[in-house]
């Protein structure tokens, strides 16, 4: 009897193990479909058939295995059977690296362990871990290495290899090699695309070639058996927390007291008419889920003005609420992801100005007012202030009030909202410009690496800076450098960066695009051996051409690897209120916005003009300090329209031409202070040979004002014109 099981048992094994690989496995999704042919004894995985070296498909669709005959199939197995495994060192071994001068030969399941890639389009190659395709990084890209898997959601090492894949279209879509074989199986050839850019063509292109096999068949739901009959049911259940029907809650009479009614809004849920206290004739009813989501009509209600807070109050989660799922914004369009279970603004139909896009994406702001308070001229510090509030709500209106040194209050007819705020917003973005996280040359920024502006997150709080200022109708950004704005909003695309795009005399890297000969080169590295070591360029050249690749990788290191968490939090900042995805929606429209700065006269950029020169005695020097705050909320005044003379006017009024001066020109205009000796007011005096200003000492922001305009207007229409 014992002998007797043994041969059953065996007789079975021949029948379930493939006869190319030995193994027993059905794994459709991995090994392909079994198939077993029990008059033939015989079984064989799919996958081992297509990637033998021995077998071809001979007969038609319905003859044999999938058109491989069963004769072939046996030779096959016979030939095979003298070949040993690379990868478990048994015979049978049938899968051979496509390149001829490699002899390694394996079972398909063990080249699976032992990092082959079988390709499965034109002759089915496979090539071993020496030959086989490889992705890699695009280094023109600024792109955020991934931590999890984009399908199974697991944490994932980004680090790209055989079982790490990415789509080579958007690049931020990382996944497992086994997660994708089986997206792939399921979905089929209809329905494969990338779960994050949705990307066909491109995605199933670079899957085939990294040997993910792609059925040519319709998605496994959509083949299942009355697989969406379930949608077709009239739901009929009674989900009153106390249902009062004797026949219990599943039951549902024709009419009357005890019929179920059905939530008119979504369907998914009933009550009899007794259980919910309803009249015996009601057939309008909503559920409690979505009354509390809508207005109780089927209008969907705006819950940004009842904000939901997160339990967790930590230093990051407290103020790192972003607005960027404003999938209740009344009058926006919806889109439904079906990949990231998100909801988020439907595209409008043109690109139209910036102005107008941001517009349609901030929601109306809702009161009550948020008070900004701004001590002197410091707005960069009231903002801070502002987003680190544990309460901060972007979509609040902003009401700001400006108080002087001395903690007082300016008056309250100098300061209406709309100047206020304004004010602020222009001098917060000149602020912004000049903080540690921004490194280079006036109109052309950079990103700067500050280890304590990371630990105190401000990197996150400029960016949410910046997109608050956008959305609540401050000025135009204007000093994004090409290749930051690149690196965050990958525009233009797939454009590499260069060392051109490196801030200036700030790294050796243009040291060594410099050096004209091996010896200068090798002495530039030399100094600076230890960052070449922390960027993994710290390698042997033995001539001047390997100075190419070596900028190369420099260049990567410094504006992309090393920025990585900058950048990420600068991002996660800039989403606030969704300014970040609609710029990336409409990279070309927006890059005026960040990087162009007018070519116009601005407040900011007369101000950075004059020099100014202060009193050396200290009563005089009491009395100057707040006509410095007079000037520039002046400048502003003018910029904006609130003045009867313009920038152009002052500049001529100071300088004598209405442009601004070159960078080179030999001296710079200044500006020192004409105090009164009497009690009658002052008017501003100049000097345009040598671009001298004297600014009036008054007691009052209007007083002062008053007697610039008068005396500004007087001069201008005396002098001619430069043209």
């Amino acid at each position: 009897g014992r002998k007797l099981d043994k041969k059953s048992s065996t007789f079975k094994w021949l029948i379930t193990g493939c006869a190319l690989c030995r193994c027993s496995d059905d794994d459709p999704a991995m090994f392909g479909e079994k198939v077993t042919l029990e008059e033939h004894k015989l079984s064989v995985h799919y996958f081992c058939l297509l990637t033998s070296c021995g077998v071809y498909q001979r007969g038609e669709e319905d003859e044999g295995i999938f058109g491989f005959l069963v004769e072939d199939i046996k030779q096959e197995a016979r030939r095979s059977a003298r070949l040993t495994c690379f990868g478990c060192k048994k015979k049978g071994a049938c899968v051979g690296c496509n390149v001829r001068s490699c002899r390694k030969m394996v079972h398909f399941p063990c080249g699976r362990k032992q990092m082959f890639v079988s390709q499965f389009t034109g002759l089915f190659p496979s090539y071993c871990p020496d030959h086989s395709p490889s992705q890699s990084l695009c280094t023109g890209l600024d792109i955020s290495l991934p931590r999890s898997c984009s399908i199974c959601l697991d944490s994932i090492d980004p680090v790209l290899s055989y079982s790490i894949l990415k789509c080579p279209f958007c690049h931020t879509s990382w996944f497992h090699r086994d997660c994708v074989q089986r997206q792939a199986h399921s979905a089929g050839l209809f329905f494969f695309r990338c779960t994050l850019c949705n990307n066909k063509e491109n995605f199933q292109e670079e899957m085939l070639r990294m040997g993910i096999y792609i059925p040519e068949r319709d998605a496994s739901w959509e083949l299942e058996a009355n697989a969406y009959a379930e949608l077709l049911e009239v739901y009929e259940r009674c989900d009153a927390l106390t249902c009062l029907c004797n026949n219990g809650c599943t039951h549902s009479a024709k009419s009357g007291w005890f019929e179920v009614i059905r939530c008119r809004l979504c369907g998914s849920r009933g009550t009899h008419r007794k259980c919910s206290g309803l009249k015996v004739d009601t057939k309008d009813w909503a559920c409690t889920d979505c009354t509390q989501a809508t207005d109780g009509k089927g209008q969907r209600r705006s819950l940004l003005s009842k904000r939901h807070r997160p339990s967790v109050h930590s230093s990051i989660s407290c103020k790192r609420y972003k607005l960027t799922c404003q999938y209740l914004i009344e009058d926006a369009g919806f889109v439904l992801n079906c990949h990231s279970l998100s909801l988020r603004p439907s595209l409008p139909e043109r690109s139209g100005l910036p102005e107008e896009l941001l517009q349609s994406l901030v929601p109306r702001l809702h009161p009550p007012s948020v008070q900004v308070e701004v001590i002197g001229d410091q707005a960069l510090s009231a903002g801070l202030d502002l987003v680190r509030r544990a309460d901060f709500d972007p979509t609040q209106t902003l009401s700001v009030r400006f108080k002087d040194i001395d903690q007082t209050p300016l008056p309250n007819n100098l300061w209406d909202s709309d100047t206020a705020k304004e004010y602020f917003l222009k001098l917060l973005m000149q602020q912004i410009q000049e903080c540690v996280v921004f490194e280079g040359p006036d109109g052309s920024k950079n990103l700067a690496l500050d280890s304590e502006a990371l630990r105190e997150d401000l990197y996150f709080d400029v960016g949410c800076l910046l997109a608050l200022s956008l959305a609540h109708g401050g000025p135009p950004v204007g000093f994004f450098s090409r290749a930051l704005y690149q690196c965050l909003f990958n525009y233009p695309a797939n454009r590499p960066l260069n060392v051109t795009h490196m801030t200036p005399d700030t790294h050796f890297t243009h040291q060594i695009t410099e050096a004209e000969s091996l010896e200068e080169l090798k002495e530039v590295m030399a100094v600076s051996w230890e960052y070449l070591e922390l960027a993994g360029c710290n390698r042997p050249i033995s001539s001047l051409k390997e100075r190419e690749a070596l900028v190369e990788d420099l260049v990567s290191f410094t504006i992309i690897t090393r920025m990585q968490l900058p950048l990420q939090r600068f991002r996660e900042g800039l989403q606030t209120l969704g300014v970040f995805d609609q710029v990336q929606l409409f990279p070309s429209v927006f890059c005026g916005v960040f990087c162009e700065a007018g070519n116009h006269l601005t407040a900011q950029k007369i101000g950075q003009l004059f020099t100014i020169s202060f009193s050396e005695q200290e009563e005089k020097l009491t009395r100057e300090t707040p006509v410095v705050t007079f000037w520039r909320h002046f400048l502003l005044e003018c910029e904006v329209g609130r003045s009867s003379i313009s920038l152009q006017d002052l500049l001529h009024f100071a300088t004598g031409s209405a442009k601004l001066p070159a960078v080179s020109a030999v001296s710079s205009p200044s500006i020192s202070f004409l105090h009164p000796l009497t009690d009658e007011g002052l008017f501003p005096q100049s000097e345009p040979e040598s671009k001298h200003l004297l600014l009036p000492v008054t007691s009052s922001y209007q007083a002062f004002k008053s007697s610039m305009e008068q005396a500004i207007s007087h001069h201008v229409h005396l002098l001619p014109t430069d043209g």
